[in-house]
């Protein structure tokens, strides 16, 4: 009985957590910028991250950053290449570069992909339709896992 007790407990506890995903407030950076924890408890897709990346309408990377290995028309030059990142990055560096860039390198025009609040709204200055409070992130925290799990695999 003690032990179907604490099998119980411990999936009633495990569908709290996933009914209370992440937020950013909840992220904790280390001294360097960098998110150790994963943000999701779940290993991360590389397929997945990859069309991410590469999709208009979801992260877009490519907008900025270029993967020889990807077939993305027209990559952007404005970051940096990111064939090799695996070698320069760990997956903490990654992950934190991805919620928040600001936290690692602070005059990036990197957008912080998971960040929710705290923004400048310049739209009220000319539509007055700038949304109030708390945005949503423009990943989830599964995509960021899956861009980190497809950024890792990229070594030279």
């Amino acid at each position: 009985m003690r032990l179907s007790t604490l099998t119980l407990a411990a999936l009633l506890a495990a569908g709290t957590a996933s009914a209370n995903p992440v937020t950013y407030a909840d992220v904790v950076f280390n001294e360097d910028g960098g998110v150790e924890a994963s943000l999701t408890g779940v290993a991360g897709n590389p397929e997945e991250g990859a069309k991410i990346f590469s999709t208009k309408s979801m992260g877009n990377c490519v907008a900025c950053h270029e993967v020889s290995t990807l077939d993305a028309p027209f990559p952007g030059n404005v970051g940096p290449m990111l064939d090799g990142v695996a070698d320069r990055w760990d997956a903490t560096q990654l992950r934190g570069i991805l919620v928040n860039a600001k936290m690692t390198y602070e005059g990036t025009v990197m957008p912080a992909y998971f960040k929710t609040d705290g923004f400048t709204r310049p739209g009220n200055a000319y539509t007055g339709k700038a949304p109030d409070g708390p945005l949503d992130p423009l990943l989830s925290a599964q995509q960021i896992e899956d861009v980190v799990a497809f950024l890792s695999t990229l070594k030279e």
